[in-house]
């Protein structure tokens, strides 16, 4: 079941949201934004704190989004990514990744009690490349 649902979310035609993308050359939302930019999907920088990342338009929020991703990639401290699934549960988001260290129980409960589908334990940079 986790395959498929990696499967489905690292196809070439999703469109996805980065939450926690960043500026910074150091942190895993720069490398990943820039490596799902690169690979060719259609990716959002989500950071409320920067007007551009890498050179994209960022949006402070995913609702703040031109159009609905398919997948929210969270590259945030746990305590953010509990709000961060919430958020993606509201607009109807059927996907949410949450990298290495960006998990936390109670977002992971949150998303298996809402039906969101969720994947952790896992780094979309990696899985695409196996797909």
């Amino acid at each position: 079941m986790e395959e498929e649902l990696i499967r489905r979310a690292v196809k070439k035609n999703n469109i996805i949201a980065v939450v926690g993308a960043s500026n910074n050359p150091d942190k895993y939302g720069y490398k990943i934004y820039e490596d799902l930019k690169s690979a060719g999907y259609k990716v959002y920088p989500v950071n409320a704190r920067e007007q551009k990342v890498q050179g994209d338009k960022a949006y402070p929020t995913i609702s703040s989004l031109p159009e609905k991703p398919d997948v929210v990639d969270i590259v945030t401290p746990p305590q953010v990514t509990e709000n961060i699934v919430k958020e993606a549960q509201e607009q109807g988001i059927d996907i949410v990744w949450m990298q290495p260290g960006a998990e936390s129980q109670e977002a992971i409960t949150f998303c298996k009690q809402s039906g969101v589908k969720e994947i952790h334990n896992s780094c979309i940079m990696v899985a695409r490349r196996n797909f």
